[in-house]
């Protein structure tokens, strides 16, 4: 059975990922209802979301609830749908594409609001909050950040003292950036129990109910004003001697930073699917734009300069797609097969989110640095209409910029990266040095001139995965066995090894997509897919060569150096270069006849 990050040691086939053609009827069906809620309820108000409407976002949260769209992933016999993590994802990404207020509310509810719950909860706690979760009776809010601590969590400042009687704690403290906090009526607290005068080393969690007739000492500060995910309710909250009864603590005590991991692993996928629906609607607008603009006596698509800004956005939402439903269900099997040795679904879906969490990180660095940039050109494309609120580019842009940040921030994401994949070497889950001695073999013997057989489909694309592979285990090999147990403190290098791997991991992503689905519709014209896999391969080969002489040039000198800079030029050398102009102009062709993104089925 797969596991996670093993894409890394391991060829996956093309029958081993799901691609959005894989979808059952039901999903679709689940995933036109999204967009059909999204296309009615806030297409046609979006400039409401820019205005600070709290009560809009409220709104649509709770009919989302009564529509089913709020307990995808809860089991039946809480209220919720019990549907696959797939199927989680996909109404995620369709309900999300309008606004980020609402996608940081939806994404906060359904995610770290009520996950923790089914994940950690007892019997008892799941009996009396996943029901009013599931149906948006409640909103969900998840309190860890504080002013002293951001992603450094564990160093919060908020105590939980239990009572003399031992029944109850009391809480105090001050909690900021909560999304939903405007509106939510639970609470995921994590505090540090102090007893007797001495506070544990680790977080403890708790859950608490609101009540504003009876706030429990709950204090909620002022709406934050954001640059972006303006409806989005953002506020501090402060525990004031707020009462909790020991039945809340929520799994162990001192557990709490597992869970906080743990859910962000969860928080982290659904936040890249959460984004890839908005790159669409930049991208189609853009195209849109661009057929209608007339400069020069022509529409402004005919010009180089932004059809390659529009091949580009399209990759990398294409990219971004492809590998979040890759993840969606290697997750779901992983599921399964825990379930099928005994384990419970809460069990079963722990394990396999903590098992899934590099490419996790993967998928919300990728995504939410791709969100950025598509909306950045779509600005451009509208020229100095994009700037204007009158059009919906600078909206985008402004709530892109936050996903950078949320889930932990990127420059975080790519060290658990690294830091996740040595730790399962470490552990043995891993066989990360039998590679890394084969690609050193290879580099000190005598090169091989053999060619690979370029009839297959895409054959050029698979030989630079191969050799980009090799790329990682020759410098972040070396810079392991270089930097030892010192290397996470060389945080340059170890993001320079995290891009590498996310290189890898996207890009096959997407040729395993292309080529299954070749296979499974061979009278369907995947042309434009494949351009857009080469394309990408080309940025990617690009990225990592920088990327791997930065490696190489800080942890090696003299002929060492010498020698793996030689292994770098081997290792980003096409066989055959492909013509990046020509694929551009392939896929915008294909842009503007379809008037937009119309791939993956769409």
């Amino acid at each position: 059975m797969k596991k996670g990050s093993e894409f890394i040691v391991k060829n996956t086939t093309p029958d081993e990922v799901f691609t959005l053609y894989d979808l059952s009827e039901e999903q679709k069906m689940m995933a036109d209802a999204a967009t059909e809620f999204v296309d009615r309820e806030m297409w046609p108000v979006k400039d409401r979301f820019e205005k600070k409407d709290y009560a809009l976002v409220e709104k649509l949260l709770r009919e989302a609830g009564e529509m089913g769209f709020l307990g995808i992933s809860i089991p039946e016999k809480y209220g919720g749908l019990g549907m696959d993590f797939v199927t989680a994802m996909l109404v995620c990404d369709r309900i999300s594409g309008v606004t980020g207020s609402y996608a940081t509310a939806y994404g906060a509810h359904t995610g770290i609001g009520t996950m923790p719950i089914f994940l950690y909860g007892t019997e008892e706690q799941k009996q009396e909050f996943l029901p009013k979760l599931a149906t948006g009776e409640w909103i969900g809010a998840y309190c860890l950040t504080e002013p002293g601590a951001g992603s450094d969590a564990n160093n919060a400042k908020t105590e939980a003292v239990p009572t003399e009687d031992g029944e109850y704690y009391m809480i105090n403290g001050q909690k900021m950036w909560i999304s939903n906090a405007g509106f939510a009526q639970s609470f995921v607290v994590f505090a540090k129990i102090k007893e007797n005068g001495v506070k544990d080393k680790k977080l403890t969690a708790f859950l608490l109910k609101y009540d504003p007739e009876n706030p429990n000492g709950i204090v909620l500060g002022e709406e934050e004003h954001k640059l972006g995910i303006r409806s989005s309710s953002t506020r501090q909250v402060f525990f004031n001697n707020t009462k909790v009864h020991k039945s809340m603590m929520l799994g162990q005590r001192e557990e709490g930073l597992k869970i906080a991991l743990n859910v962000l692993n969860i928080g982290r996928a659904k936040l890249a699917a959460g984004i890839v629906d908005s790159t669409r609607r930049v991208i189609n607008e853009s195209v849109r734009y661009a057929k209608e603009r007339v400069q020069f006596k022509q529409p402004i698509i005919r010009f180089g300069a932004i059809r390659e800004k529009l091949a580009r956005m399209a990759t990398i939402a294409f990219l971004s797609e492809n590998a979040i439903y890759r993840m969606g269900k290697d997750v779901d099997d992983k599921i399964t097969e825990l379930r099928s040795q005994g384990l419970t679904e809460s069990e079963a879906e722990r394990k396999a989110f903590e098992d899934y969490a590099i490419e996790a990180a993967i998928l919300k660095t990728f995504v939410s640095e791709a969100a950025q940039e598509i909306s950045d050109e779509g600005i451009q494309i509208y020229g100095g209409m994009g700037f204007s609120e009158d059009t919906p580019m600078e909206s985008f842009w402004r709530d892109a910029r936050i996903t950078r940040i949320y889930e932990g921030t990127n420059e975080i994401n790519r060290l658990v990266i690294i830091s996740m994949l040595l730790r399962k070497a470490f552990k043995g889950q891993l066989d990360l040095m039998t590679p890394a001695k084969e690609v050193v073999k290879e580099l000190t013997g005598i090169p091989s001139f053999d060619r690979p057989d370029m009839s297959e489909p895409l054959a050029d694309v698979k030989d630079m995965l191969d050799k980009l592979k090799k790329l990682f285990f020759m410098s972040a090999g070396a810079a392991v066995q270089k930097l030892g147990d010192k290397l996470i403190q060389n945080e340059m290098v170890v993001m320079d090894a995290a891009d590498l791997l996310i290189q890898i991991y996207m890009l096959e992503s997407s040729y395993l997509a292309v080529l299954k689905n070749k296979t499974k519709f061979p009278d369907k014209d995947f042309s434009i897919e494949e351009a857009m896999v080469r394309l990408a391969a080309v940025k990617a080969v690009e990225n990592s060569a920088s990327k791997a002489k930065e490696i190489v040039r800080n942890i090696a000198t003299g002929d060492e150096q010498k020698m793996m800079e030689l292994g770098i030029k081997r290792y980003t050398k096409w066989i055959e270069t492909p013509d990046v102009i020509g694929l551009r102009n392939l896929i915008v062709d294909r842009l503007e006849y379809d008037e937009g993104y119309k791939f993956n089925g769409y």
